[in-house]
């Protein structure tokens, strides 16, 4: 789908960028392929409105092998089971929210559940402490609201209302962080699956296909909890940490590549053994004892995710490719691992020492890394 075929695309005579040309392609237009050829070989029953069966959605989110060959790439790893039960749920009349830490592929998870329910995970409201009503509901152009009262064409939609008129997937980010009223606005249209429009004496009805997925997390500052009459209308997954550190390992050298690839980096190989070494930092300090269990350690400030590995291996490659030879080194991650960790300057500076002398200095494998962060701590 190009962004001229998207509500809201260009309109102003200007070429639409294709996927390659943009710094981050929609779900559905990098994988666009992988999804076509789904749909031609998915001869499963489909819910209404969608355009793959449960199936191949979940084939689609966990990779595998259709009939003629065709490699359908992994996009989450992780248990199966939960995503047959997100993929079951969204084939009900139940919305899903995704739970979890900061850094599970929460985001991830509803994008590539929406581009293959719909075809479009566009059609997204983002949860702030500042979201008003109308970004759920719908708001009004207030000079033609002025000039012609009201009418359908002073009218804004919400994702949500354009995902009913549509029978699509609307993706709600960060549920917890809009206000407890705002929240609530999602009771009416998800139990009853109408969006009244009184100052229209009107009401949008939802279409086939339409469904919520949210995403949440309980750890961060300014969240806001949902009322039980809310959240009995989702149904929740928690969408957990990787198990293995090699799932871990296996996902941030992944998604590594892709990134590098959408920004251009120059090619210098993600070095497996930094990687691991990231991983294996940010678990210990995350559970609080080395992967052997032999040492205690006191637990950082911050959530150490697997998004935020992806990151520092990310930085550390382009100072690789940037200012260093191509070859991702201790140095190169170690600036980018430190800021991750420190986000107190007083107490996570004081387990980050304590982790540096009581771990990593005893790991003669390690020393490298020790010094290299030493220099930038």
């Amino acid at each position: 789908m190009t962004e001229q075929a998207r509500p809201g695309g260009l309109d102003n005579g200007s070429p639409a960028p294709t996927a390659g040309a943009v710094l981050r392609p929609h779900a559905e237009q990098e994988h666009a392929g992988e999804l076509a050829r789904l749909a031609e070989h998915d001869d499963r029953p489909r819910p209404p409105g969608w355009r793959l069966s449960p199936w191949a959605v979940t084939t689609y989110l966990l990779g595998g092998e259709l009939p003629d060959g065709t490699a359908i790439s992994p996009k989450y790893v992780g248990p199966r089971r939960l995503m047959e039960v997100a993929v079951a749920t969204l084939a009900t009349d139940r919305a899903l929210l995704l739970l979890g830490v900061p850094g599970t592929a929460k985001t991830w998870v509803s994008e590539h559940l929406a581009a293959a329910i719909s075809g479009d995970s566009t059609l997204l409201v983002q949860g702030t402490a500042g979201t008003a009503e109308e970004a759920i509901r719908y708001g009004w152009n207030y000079a033609r609201l002025l000039a012609e009262g009201p009418s359908e064409r002073a009218l804004v939609e919400s994702p949500l209302m354009r995902a009913m008129r549509r029978g699509a997937v609307a993706r709600i980010e960060e549920l917890t962080r809009m206000p407890s009223d705002v929240q609530d606005a999602l009771i009416t249209v998800l139990s009853e699956k109408t969006l009244p429009v009184p100052e229209l004496n009107t009401e949008v009805q939802a279409r086939k296909g339409f469904t919520v997925i949210a995403t949440a997390n309980d750890r961060d500052r300014g969240v806001n909890e949902l009322s039980s009459a809310l959240r009995r209308r989702f149904n929740t997954v928690v969408l957990p940490l990787p198990e293995s550190a090699e799932d871990e390992v296996a996902i941030v050298a992944r998604r590594v590549d892709q990134i590098g690839a959408g920004l251009e980096l120059p090619e210098s190989p993600a070095g497996l053994e930094e990687i691991r070494r990231v991983v294996t930092v940010f678990r210990e300090l995350r559970s609080g004892a080395t992967a052997d269990g032999r040492t205690k350690l006191k637990s950082p400030s911050g959530t150490l995710s697997t998004a935020e590995a992806i990151s520092v291996i990310t930085s550390g490659l382009a100072l690789a490719a940037h200012f260093g030879d191509g070859v991702l080194r201790a140095a190169d991650v170690a600036g980018g691992i430190v800021g991750a960790v420190v986000q107190d300057p007083v107490s996570d500076r004081v387990v980050w020492q304590e982790y540096l002398e009581a771990v990593v200095r005893d790991r003669t494998e390690w020393r490298d890394f020790y010094r290299a962060c030493r220099e930038v701590s």
